[in-house]
């Protein structure tokens, strides 16, 4: 405990309360609390619980012992929100331990491994740090903010069934684009910025497109970001406004060719362009109706238009055959490759396989 002589530069590292410090200074001016009480002008009985820890010092308080006693309030005052943030914590402390079952939800391992949470060895210290990520103050926060999510997403069965995994990898999502200075969402301006993302499908380094991409993006009001995704996401895409007049476009990396990214990219700048601001997209394997048709459709127009998809069937299937196509229509010859097996003009194992890009995923290259 403190005495006198130390009182204005006292600093707290145990959860003391300030009464302590009080009857210490009272002990060295052999004064008692009765006394202290006639000067103050306050009530024995709250002096008596201030000593003991049970009534908090409030600034007036803190006046009246500042004359009283000569000890500056802003010395008791900071002494009593020490001691009270001290309590807090360790109050806190034990609901962070009461709390812990809820890790077993998270990917954990994985954020620590993408550098999302800090590694930290206990329970305790990882529930507080996944908490920290998320943006909440509490597990029953967090299950709320999913619940609102959820009730967002039009295609939400990835959601409900792996609900860490998926909010863990949509939370990345938002404090990358959080990063990233965009314009205002003009669509029109999106929509035609979309012919020089496309030329990009010919670049072939992560770490050289990227930046590119996303510069290209922001200027039109639209936040392009690639996450990894941890175990049981199952997510390749989502679409979700995070104002009104900005959209975010988040993209996974589980894709290792160029023909799966790039029209995962394309279906999600269709969802952008045709459909309504409030809906949420999550999109992954399987996703089904008539706005993902749409989107489909967009994406796949847009890659190889329609009067070059009917010229398709007629090429030599040929590695030059493909590129000279390619080249012709101004994209990666490892698209064409991919809108010919979805066309049944090629099977999937097929030696033009090796015309598509495979990409090794850095976390720089994912910007």
């Amino acid at each position: 405990m403190a005495r006198a002589t130390e009182a204005t530069q006292y600093a707290p590292d145990v959860a003391s309360p300030p009464g302590e410090t009080l009857i210490d200074v009272l002990d060295d001016r052999h004064m008692t609390q009765a006394e202290l009480a006639e000067r103050t002008g306050r009530p024995l009985k709250t002096i008596n619980e201030i000593v003991k820890g049970k009534a908090a010092i409030t600034p007036q308080t803190a006046i009246q012992l500042e004359r009283v006693l000569g000890i500056p309030a802003h010395f008791w005052l900071n002494r009593e929100a020490r001691y009270r943030e001290h309590v807090a914590r360790i109050q806190t402390d034990q609901e962070l331990d009461d709390q812990a079952d809820w890790l077993d939800e998270l990917p954990v391992r994985e954020m620590q491994r993408f550098g999302w949470i800090d590694q930290v060895r206990t329970r305790r210290a990882r529930v507080a740090a996944c908490l920290s990520f998320f943006g909440v103050a509490s597990v029953v926060a967090w299950r709320a903010v999913c619940a609102q999510q959820r009730a967002k997403f039009r295609r939400s069965s990835a959601f409900t069934h792996h609900e860490g995994a998926v909010a863990a990898w949509l939370r990345k999502g938002e404090l990358e684009a959080a990063a990233i200075p965009c314009a205002p969402l003009d669509r029109e301006r999106f929509r035609s910025a979309l012919y020089d993302v496309r030329a990009l499908t010919m670049v072939n380094e992560p770490a050289v497109f990227v930046p590119r991409l996303q510069a290209i993006c922001a200027a039109s009001g639209v936040a392009v970001v690639l996450v990894p995704t941890p175990c049981g996401t199952g997510a390749s895409g989502a679409v979700r406004w995070l104002r009104p007049d900005r959209a975010l476009i988040q993209l996974s990396m589980r894709y290792l060719t160029d023909d799966h990214l790039w029209f995962t990219f394309f279906h999600e700048a269709g969802h952008v362009l045709l459909h309504g601001k409030r809906p949420v997209y999550l999109d992954g394997d399987g996703s089904e109706g008539d706005e993902e048709d749409q989107a489909n459709r967009f994406a796949a127009d847009l890659l190889v238009p329609p009067a070059a998809t009917a010229r398709l069937a007629n090429i030599p299937k040929t590695a030059d055959a493909v590129k000279a196509f390619a080249r012709e229509i101004g994209v990666a010859p490892g698209i064409v490759v991919g809108r010919m097996q979805h066309d049944g003009l090629v099977p999937y194992r097929t030696k033009l396989n090796a015309l598509k890009v495979r990409y090794a995923w850095t976390m720089a290259a994912s910007g």
